[in-house]
């Protein structure tokens, strides 16, 4: 086999089980690099300084990035390459396409000034305008695994819904070395368990709005950008006086009501069966 043939031709593990090859290459980079992140005050003793559980986040990018156009590259060949970035630079479709970007500061708008209204005041959002730019280059650099790389591999095997769920969930559980120092009440202490699950629930239904854009438009540019906006929504509006089991509450609401808007678009209008 030479070296510009796909890995598809060598009849080995990671020919038949390509999307299991993305997640533990993904996890196992990310997490790594995480670590080496965190080792040095980790050799100290003690608990991780919340500047350094950010700086981890950054490291785990590497992950979902580098797996995605490796994993491309040997299982798709150079064809497989050009094919991913024509779809990280494919923008050009009608204007309304772009409301993808509102749906998710809306719905969290939403669910915080109904929990400010019927629950309590200490969930008005708060106005972190800087937020915007910190999904950035989550944005750009998870999407080209998530949806460059995994989702089409899934979609070989599964129908949409399926898919999306499927990879939503180890979207979100791949968080798990950085999960503590996200959102705004961190440290959660004994209600991480509740807010790392209530980010799951979330981030799984965010999986299924990024699916239903994707599946209409195949432009993981366009994944990128929602998923930015996602990111920018929450560092936005979360609000900061809340408890880190109210955080928890409110992310809790906040998946389950983009989980139903989710399904329901998927339902009204459903998407081809798996291709093989």
């Amino acid at each position: 086999m030479t070296s510009d043939q796909p890995i598809r031709q060598n009849p080995s593990l990671l020919r038949r089980h390509p999307v299991l090859t993305y997640f533990l290459a993904t996890f196992a980079i990310s997490w790594i690099a995480a670590l080496l992140v965190a080792a040095p005050k980790l050799t100290q003793g003690g608990s991780l300084p919340k500047l350094t559980g950010i700086l981890m986040f950054p490291a785990m990018l590497l992950g979902p990035s580098t797996a995605g156009f490796l994993l491309t590259r040997a299982f798709d060949g150079p064809a497989g390459v050009r094919n991913l970035l024509s779809r990280m630079r494919r923008l050009r479709f009608p204007l309304g396409w772009y409301v993808a970007l509102l749906i998710l500061p809306i719905v969290v708008l939403g669910v915080l000034f109904s929990l400010k209204v019927l629950v309590s005041p200490i969930y008005t959002p708060n106005h972190f305008w800087i937020g915007a730019s910190f999904g950035i280059l989550a944005g750009f650099l998870e999407e080209i695994g998530w949806t460059g790389f995994a989702y089409p591999k899934l979609r070989n095997h599964f129908s949409t819904v399926p898919a999306a769920a499927i990879l939503g969930v180890l979207w979100g559980l791949w968080h798990a070395p950085v999960i503590d120092f996200l959102g705004a009440a961190s440290p959660h202490g004994k209600a991480l368990p509740l807010f790392f699950a209530a980010f799951v629930v979330a981030m799984s239904a965010v999986r299924l709005v990024i699916v239903w854009f994707y599946e209409r438009t195949h432009s993981v540019a366009l994944a990128q950008l929602i998923h930015i906006s996602s990111t920018a929504s929450l560092v936005i509006f979360s609000p900061t006086a809340v408890s880190p089991a109210q955080e928890a509450f409110w992310y809790a609401v906040y998946g389950s009501m983009l989980w139903l808007l989710a399904l329901v678009s998927h339902r009204v209008t459903p998407t081809s069966q798996p291709t093989s």
